[in-house]
């Protein structure tokens, strides 16, 4: 082993910066002399400030119109629950291929009509389309949406 192929750990003492010019780092403490970034709090400008001029979100004309955060319910037709017995929920639609993901909130539209009795659980359906359930003889209980299971990364 070779002197410069050593590992030795750096010694990490912070700096303690402004405590005298003999101490290396005092006076202006490395912030230089005068303007903005010398003073105290400098470092809490908010994001895209630019020095007192106009912040550049100010500055660039703005795209018309609102985009929701919140995704969509995805719509389930009451003549296509026909093909369906018993108990049905997320899961079960998104078996037979009516919802994309289980995990979406779903919403119970009528058009047609409703022939099968189902237990059904979503979370929104209209007021006609409970009607024609229950007409039915099936029910209609809202419940909450379905959580993902945690993957290996989100447990960790």
């Amino acid at each position: 082993m070779k002197y410069n192929e050593l590992k030795v750990e750096k010694n990490t003492r912070p700096n303690r910066k402004g405590r005298g010019i003999s101490a290396g780092q005092g006076k202006t403490a490395g912030r230089g002399t005068k303007g903005q970034k010398s003073r105290a709090g400098h470092n809490k400008m908010p994001a895209g400030f630019m020095g007192g001029q106009r912040a550049i979100m100010q500055a660039i004309p703005k795209l018309k119109g609102f985009k929701s955060f919140h995704p969509k319910a995805e719509v389930v037709y009451t003549d296509r629950l026909n093909e369906l017995k018993g108990k049905v929920d997320n899961l079960i639609l998104a078996e037979k291929g009516l919802i994309s993901n289980p995990y979406n909130k779903v919403k119970i539209i009528t058009r047609g009509e409703l022939t099968a009795k189902i237990e059904l659980e979503t979370q929104f359906a209209s007021k006609t389309a409970v009607e024609a359930i229950k007409k039915a003889g099936g029910s209609f209980k809202k419940v909450a949406v379905l959580k993902k299971p945690a993957t290996k990364k989100e447990a960790k």
